[in-house]
């Protein structure tokens, strides 16, 4: 199917040529028929040569831009109607502007009412406002002559580059009502992908689902771009979905707010104007990057993608204040000193680095390409990476000289002076350094302790070796230099163990404790077990205790304890 959309000033008879065409007369509102006007828009279809094409008529009206808006924005090709009577008129203009704007590329002039005057100067004034536009040397053909209508109509369509059915779905809602038995219904002009019957998609957030499928006034069971389609959807509040809302492929769109345009044949840019794209028209307070380039940010999200194009315009003067093309939708923040001039020189090459790091699945959303460095679901650019972790080796010798007694660098203090967007990224970026991540903390494997901790711990040692269980008062360990973070240190490094807080023995005193206290009559007391180990109560109650733990030795209720296990 093909999709094609009317344009033209009000009253040169688009309707009508879209009714001799199709023999459906499009304007459906009892408004219009009863004014003989069109207001919003009008569907039809026929098929021509084996072709069959849906016509989306808009209305002419300047009061009614907005919906022509709505109608042409996913439309790749248009009926371009001037009445030879009248010739070009100020909504052909402004219909043109939009749709250079848009950047439409395909159209077939046709001049209606040339029973009525003399085409030529019609043909003239048009083809020159054509020139210079996306829609330059348009075919031009007499509307009377039906039969070239139809032929210019195909010669068209087959211009039209074929639609990816695989590509995610976006369908730009232009329509919303109720059935009675149905529920809600959507309809829009499906430009890629494929909608099936079943299917589950994602509106503002929320999933619906396709209950039925209609194109051309049939059912369906699965419905391929390009196309009309009508929509069923379970789960979705006919209250709550309208023209201009997307309905997508569920987790393949990232709902923006703010992005970076290219703007094309920009004129006077307000700061508050409305942006049409796809049924959409969302205002938007508009920051310039230079001459052809601005930052948007729009009054609610929109799921959009790098290359869409859309228009800003202004509805109070009527004008078509600029074309934009989407450059950027996750663009960076511009708060230091000369970040605005830096972003609109790049703008200016009409090319954005992709992101430095994002999830594969966060590049399909914004419409780039996932290549680079995978590592699980995220994409890296190589450059970066490999500065990412040339850095990681010099933050790490550089924190451990600044905290030579920690057991080594936090991991997340490193993420985040790397700028690593998850943690599993840091052990990749220390693959092949001789680092390694353990207990949440980067450390070099088999590192010592610092030589003034070792000084200290080898004084202690010294002592212990001569009395095992007479742990050194903590006026002692201060006098050989060893504070609470040597003593942590020493205990990592196995040079010490821990029995409770400023109570430190050697690093065998669980195993030489459990052999001594075997060689005791059993059940022994904790004085008993003093006496055996030659030391205090400040030592022997926590050691006891430490043993209990260990299930070397077993407490009984009246306090005396057994050794159960001679090794811990």
């Amino acid at each position: 199917m093909f999709v094609v959309a009317t344009a033209g000033h009000v009253d040169h008879g688009k309707s009508t040529l879209v009714h001799r065409l199709t023999g459906m007369w499009p304007d459906r509102l009892a408004e219009e028929q009863r004014r003989g006007l069109t207001i919003d828009l009008g569907f039809a279809w026929t098929e021509l040569d084996g072709r069959r094409l849906a016509f989306v008529d808009v209305p002419g009206h300047e009061r009614f831009v907005a919906n022509m808006l709505a109608g042409v924005g996913p439309v790749p090709a248009v009926l371009f109607v001037v009445a030879a009577t009248e010739g070009w008129m100020p909504q052909s203009g402004e219909h043109l502007a939009a749709l250079d704007a848009l950047g439409v590329r395909e159209a077939l002039l046709v001049i209606s009412k040339a029973d009525l005057a003399d085409p030529g100067r019609a043909i003239e004034q048009a083809r020159e406002q054509f020139a210079g536009t996306s829609l330059a040397e348009p075919a031009v053909i007499l509307g009377a002559d039906l039969d070239s209508v139809r032929a210019g109509l195909v010669a068209m369509v087959d211009r039209l580059p074929a639609p990816d059915p695989r590509a995610d779905v976006r369908l730009w809602v232009d329509r919303s009502f109720t059935v009675r038995g149905a529920g809600t219904v959507v309809t829009g002009t499906l430009a890629a992908g494929t909608v099936r019957v079943g299917d589950e998609l994602e509106h503002a957030g929320r999933r619906v689902s396709v209950r039925g499928l209609q194109s051309l006034g049939e059912e369906q069971h699965e419905v391929t771009a390009v196309a009309r389609v009508a929509v069923n959807l379970r789960g979705a509040d006919r209250q709550q979905i309208g023209r201009g809302d997307p309905v997508c492929t569920p987790g393949a769109w990232l709902p923006t707010t703010e992005i970076d345009v290219a703007l094309r044949s920009p004129g006077e840019l307000h700061r508050q104007l409305v942006l049409h794209l796809g049924s959409a028209a969302v205002p938007v307070h508009v920051r310039p990057l230079g001459t052809n380039a601005a930052r948007l940010r729009l009054a609610r999200p929109l799921p959009l993608r790098i290359g869409d194009t859309g228009l800003l315009r202004d509805p109070g003067e009527h004008r078509i204040a600029a074309g934009v093309e989407v450059l950027d939708v996750r663009p960076p923040e511009l708060r230091r000193r000369g970040a605005a001039r830096a972003r609109a020189e790049e703008l200016a090459s009409g090319r954005v680095r992709p992101p430095e790091f994002a999830r594969a699945t966060e590049l399909r959303a914004m419409g780039l390409p996932a290549t680079g460095e995978r590592i699980g679901e995220w994409v890296l650019d190589p450059a970066w990476w490999a500065q990412r972790r040339a850095q990681a080796v010099t933050s790490v010798r550089r924190w451990t000289s600044e905290h030579d007694i920690a057991a080594g660098m936090p991991l997340e203090v490193l993420r985040q002076e790397l700028g690593l967007p998850a943690a599993e990224l840091v052990p990749e970026a220390l693959a092949g350094t001789g680092l390694e991540v353990a207990d949440g903390l980067v450390r070099r494997p088999g590192a010592g302790l610092p030589a003034r901790v070792d000084k200290a711990v080898r004084a202690v040692e010294e002592w212990l070796a001569a009395e095992p269980f007479r742990a050194p008062e903590a006026g002692e360990l201060a006098d050989v230099g060893l504070d609470s973070r040597g003593i942590a240190a020493a205990v990592r490094a196995g040079r010490l163990t821990r029995i409770a807080d400023g109570v430190v023995l050697g690093p065998d005193a669980f195993e030489q404790a459990a052999a001594l206290l075997a060689a005791v009559p059993q059940p022994f007391t904790v004085s008993e077990a003093r006496r055996a180990l030659s030391t205090t109560r400040r030592v022997a109650v926590p050691l006891l205790e430490q043993l209990d733990a260990r299930r070397v030795t077993r407490r009984a209720p009246d306090g005396t304890r057994t050794v159960v296990v001679a090794k811990p």
